[in-house]
């Protein structure tokens, strides 16, 4: 195996001086060497803001990018994004379209059965932004648990599970894009979105006179990790050492707090998204 950069080796220790595992199942599978040799990491995603967008230039912005940007510059290699549909985004990593999936996906039972995560790197949450005009004076859990109330929520995300979870009378109706969702309640035609957030904070924010949060509390605590395949123990060792050095020196931190907390970089982002 190469050497890596000193900052990571110096976390790995010991582990990094082996070789790559011996009992991969498939040789062809994307392991640290294959991708030191290729010099290019590829990364699945699927665009959402704030996790990934495009810019006004069409260029890939926001935290994720970011993370995969700075986790590529670290271990000497150049990164390749891969945008890919979420509800096919585990399919493609099996069929080994792209090594690693960055993308804001929580770690969850049913996933941890097809993937293998790393420790996690960001914990964000699901919250509801409902509509002013279908749900007025709604507060409670229970207002949103009818048969007459639609939710509406991204097509293969884990809010869909929260969702049903939470509003198990309700209807879930599910959208390839999150942003189809959003406009689903500003058309009048569903009572609420639940997204992750901050989604649901900004679009209540921009949309004011139309969307408002109903809980004070987020509906879930998310942990989203990276996600390679279940034979990879060594990229993930990898990935978990950067992911550990990132978070005591505050890098992410810093740009978790920039990409969720602000719209400081709403300017650069194009329309429509």
């Amino acid at each position: 195996m190469k050497l890596f950069k000193a900052s990571i080796t110096a976390l790995l220790g010991l582990a990094l001086a082996l070789p790559s595992f011996a009992k991969a199942a498939d040789s062809t599978t994307p392991n640290l060497d294959t991708i030191n040799e290729r010099g290019t990491l590829r990364v699945g995603m699927s665009t959402f803001v704030p996790w990934a967008m495009r810019d006004k230039q069409g260029e890939l912005i926001g935290f994720e990018i970011d993370v995969a940007k700075q986790l590529a510059a670290d271990s000497g290699w150049k990164v390749e994004f891969v945008p890919t549909a979420w509800d096919g985004i585990i399919p493609a990593l099996l069929a080994k379209k792209f090594d690693v999936i960055i993308g804001g996906m929580s770690v969850t039972p049913e996933r941890s059965k097809s993937v293998l995560f790393s420790t996690p790197y960001s914990h964000s949450g699901v919250q509801v932004a409902a509509s002013k005009e279908l749900a007025e004076g709604f507060t409670k859990f229970s207002d949103f648990d009818s048969r007459r109330i639609k939710i509406a929520a991204r097509r293969g995300a884990y809010t869909v599970q929260i969702a049903r979870e939470t509003f198990p009378k309700a209807k879930i109706l599910q959208f390839d894009d999150e942003s189809q969702a959003f406009q689903e309640v500003l058309n009048g035609n569903a009572h609420a979105v639940i997204a992750s957030s901050p989604k649901p904070e900004h679009e209540s924010i921009k949309h004011a006179d139309k969307l408002f949060l109903p809980f004070d509390e987020r509906l879930s605590q998310g942990n989203e990790a990276f996600a390679v395949r279940l034979d990879e123990a060594d990229k993930k060792a990898f990935f978990d050492a950067w992911i550990e050095k990132r978070t005591q020196d505050g890098w992410l931190k810093e740009r978790y707090e920039y990409w969720f907390s602000t719209l400081d970089w709403q300017n650069q982002v194009a329309q429509g998204q």
